[in-house]
């Protein structure tokens, strides 16, 4: 039997959806980030740079504690309810910083907002919804919605503090939250069968095998860098632009949209070079280079205006083919079986890096001035530099999987090791419990007919 190449319409409305939901989610999240410190500046207590650091990252402590548990518990107490819990803890703590008279209530607020911490949740019920030869495709429509979120806030943040304040923009976090609770009511569809899926769960079993293995790490230790910075450059920009260009807060999107343009029109065609040569390596080692070129050379040229727009737009050439690289690469490095977990360690490490980068930012700015806040960045980068130079050639190889018929446990062994004697399949493990083959074939060609066949019991 042939499998579609598209989507069914169930399938299609559930990636749409959920696709939105985390872009809704996103964008409340990211809209505060050009303006925050500013705002934050004139509250009682904001005149702490400290303060205001911690309250730009604590979303993202809470956020990677809660992560993997709530992804966990999904998988007992049901995917939509933990999500209407974790949406719903969004939404408090969005009216809670809007309503806040000091520093010290914002960080309450931003530490609830990041307690409801639902993308592991969302990812299982995706999951749940998508054949497993169409689960790539959907996962790749949440990551292009999160990127497309965060860049558009980039020039919206600006407009909407202009318009209605920081206040007014966690309020609109909060309705952001309440639509997304609407969307998954009215639009997504109930699983008829609810289970774990290797690709998109964490097992508690496999943890100690993810963090065990040096690759993985590298790129856990990449994703947290490239946080830091981008969360640590965000305590001072704002400030630096006002200063420096005497441009005030909401003209601030006039930098940030042509800077975010050029930067996606850089990162396309890295990408694509990457993956049509099998150039993975070089263009990530490259981009890593240039985000360490960004922060050294905007601790030297911190009180130039246009050095800092130009020194941005290196940042985000930097971070766009980064961000879309890392996910890839764990891909392709981790286990077939322990995708899923590799992805959980890979995201609460994300978390970890806006956390640790407010506080280093904050701390930094406060205590040593601005230029040491990219220093910061600086050293982070160096190290990820000489980590990522030193990691292996990822395998050219790409991840499919494929539904199969109830067997015993023994027959499942059997075809794995069928499997994996066919010309282009380099790893294949199917697990009965799950009803899933997990291949990872190379991308040259492979013997899509014989898996196929064997698949489906017909060699």
């Amino acid at each position: 039997m042939h499998v579609p190449d598209k989507m069914n319409p169930t399938e299609l409305r559930a990636s749409v959806g959920l696709a939105g939901i985390f872009g809704l989610r996103m964008l409340g999240m990211f809209l505060i980030l050009p303006v925050f410190a500013i705002y934050a500046h004139g509250l009682p207590g904001g005149n702490s740079q400290t303060l205001i650091g911690l309250a730009l990252g604590a979303y993202g402590l809470t956020q990677a504690i809660l992560q993997l548990p709530f992804g966990m518990a999904s998988d007992r107490w049901g995917r939509k309810r933990v999500i209407y819990f974790g949406l719903l803890l969004f939404v408090i703590g969005s009216f809670v910083a809007a309503s806040a008279t000091d520093i010290y209530m914002v960080i309450v607020g931003r530490s609830i907002q990041g307690a409801g911490a639902i993308s592991a949740a969302i990812t299982a019920l995706l999951a749940d919804l998508t054949r497993e030869e169409h689960r790539t495709k959907a996962m790749s429509m949440i990551g292009a919605t999160i990127g497309l979120a965060f860049a558009a806030s980039m020039a919206l943040g600006p407009l909407l503090y202009q318009a209605i304040g920081v206040p007014g923009i966690f309020e609109l976090t909060g309705v952001l939250a309440l639509a997304a609770m609407g969307v998954v009511y009215a639009v997504i569809p109930d699983p008829r069968d609810s289970h774990f899926h290797s690709d998109a769960g964490v097992a508690p079993a496999r943890l100690s095998d993810v963090l065990h293995d040096g690759q993985l790490l590298r790129l856990d230790f990449g994703i947290f860098a490239l946080h830091a910075a981008q969360m640590a450059m965000f305590v001072v920009i704002p400030f630096a632009l006002r200063e420096t260009g005497g441009m005030p807060e909401a003209q601030h999107w006039k930098i940030y949209l042509p800077v975010m343009l050029g930067a996606f029109a850089f990162m396309v065609p890295a990408i694509i070079y990457s993956e049509k040569k099998a150039k993975h390596k070089p263009v990530f080692v490259f981009a890593v280079a240039l985000l360490l070129l960004s922060q050294l050379l905007m601790t030297m040229l911190i009180q130039s205006f246009w050095c800092i727009v130009a020194m941005l737009l290196l940042f985000f050439i930097a971070f766009n083919i980064l961000e879309a690289s890392l996910p890839s690469l764990i891909s392709r490095l981790a286990p077939a079986r322990s995708k899923g977990t590799a992805m959980g360690v890979y995201n609460t490490s994300q978390s970890l890096g806006l956390f640790a980068g407010g506080v280093a930012g904050g701390l930094l700015s406060h205590y040593a001035g601005q230029w040491s806040v990219f220093a910061f960045g600086g050293a982070i980068s160096a190290l990820w530099l000489v980590l990522a130079v030193s990691m292996k050639t990822p395998p050219a190889v790409r991840t499919r999987m494929f539904h199969v018929e109830p067997m015993s446990a023994e027959a499942a062994r059997e075809l794995s090791r069928r499997l994996i004697g066919l010309d282009g399949v380099m790893e294949a493990i199917v697990d009965p419990e799950e009803g899933a083959a997990y291949l990872k074939v190379e991308m040259a060609g492979w013997d899509e007919e014989g898996v196929t066949k064997l698949i489906e019991g017909g060699a």
